[in-house]
């Protein structure tokens, strides 16, 4: 008998290793071996979600400067609070999330979503 060759005599268990007896294309032992390899293989894997973190941006009231500290540096003042912002990935400028957003978008409430004949 070559057992190089032979899947009958070379097959083993493909979670616990133990050797195969029955059918050559068989892939587990048990039905045991068979969930707990697709439990273990088939669990999708948790990857952290990355979520970019906004900072609080002032604003110098005398040179108007914008800051993610609560005092200007230069001017050695309290600074206005703006707005959740940050840097702008392109110019590095801090800017606000309302300076993209126009006046009546940040104050319209949204259509209700209720069924009609109710």
């Amino acid at each position: 008998m070559n057992t190089v060759r032979d899947g009958y005599a070379t097959a083993s268990c493909g979670y616990c290793g133990e050797a195969l007896t029955g059918r050559g294309d068989q892939q587990w032992c048990s039905t045991r071996c068979r969930q707990r390899a697709w439990r273990q293989n088939g669990a999708a894997p948790v990857t952290p979600v990355v979520v970019a973190k906004s900072d609080t941006v002032y604003e110098c009231p005398s040179c108007e400067a914008r800051y993610l500290e609560q005092r200007c540096p230069d001017c050695n003042t309290w600074c206005r609070r703006l707005g959740a912002g940050g840097p702008c990935p392109h110019c590095n400028d801090l800017v606000v999330i309302s300076d993209f957003l126009d006046a009546n978008q940040l104050v319209s409430q949204p259509p209700s979503r209720q069924r009609a004949g109710r």
